[in-house]
């Protein structure tokens, strides 16, 4: 399937998971039942793409992966500060923290795939992007990157599910974000496509790979 097209795995992106190469690890916080029920919910290597990064398990506040996202949102300048994290995940509340968690990264010429799946205590699923948070600017590495997104129509998934699609304009390359969540009971799989194009379609491919997933690792 195509989901992203173009060379921009360099493209400057709302601050995500990092996607640096690591062994597989385990950390604290994850049994080894959670760990065969994650592992079983991460998507398998997209065709024409790497591993680049994990899989890495643990508690999701204390994943490197976690840890270098909350960074790149410190480092960089953002209009509206709040909006960061909307729509996502909240590291910083105690239960997300502690909850465990799997997350992969896969890579290409033409762009990068990062997906994480999250065991709550219990159901739960983040609030919708504000309106505010649409459209902001954010001073990334001395760059100014104007960000704007928009919901997309994707086919509902588990029990819950939403997908959006940013631009991210004003760096050296332009880049999208995909960015896709879903929930079914209390796992939540949240998927993040950075490339120059990122085509809807093959968006909700992936999206339906990761829903099938999440189905077997909640029987």
């Amino acid at each position: 399937m195509t989901v992203v097209a173009g060379c921009s795995s360099e493209a400057q992106a709302p601050p995500a998971p990092a996607a640096a190469a690591v062994e597989p690890a385990q950390g604290p916080g994850a049994s080894s039942s959670d760990v065969t029920r994650l592992r079983a919910a991460l998507l398998p290597v997209p065709e024409g793409m790497r591993v680049s990064y994990g899989p890495e398990l643990g508690a999701f506040g204390s994943l490197k992966s976690t840890q270098q996202g909350l960074a790149a949102v410190r480092q960089a300048r953002l209009e509206r500060p709040e909006c960061a994290g909307a729509a996502q995940l909240d590291a910083a509340k105690p239960d997300v923290a502690k909850a465990p968690a799997a997350v992969i990264a896969f890579a290409a010429e033409r762009g990068s795939i990062t997906q994480a799946v999250v065991a709550l205590p219990s159901a739960a699923f983040p609030a919708p992007l504000p309106q505010k948070c649409t459209t902001y600017t954010a001073d990334v590495d001395g760059a100014k990157v104007v960000y704007r997104t928009r919901m997309l129509p994707m086919p509902a998934k588990g029990d819950q599910s939403r997908a959006y699609l940013t631009t991210a304009a004003g760096a050296k390359e332009n880049a999208e974000i995909g960015s896709v969540m879903i929930r079914r009971g209390n796992l939540i799989m949240s998927m993040l496509v950075v490339g120059r194009q990122v085509q809807p379609d093959g968006l909700y491919e992936l999206a339906k790979l990761a829903d099938q997933n999440l189905a077997r690792a909640t029987r």
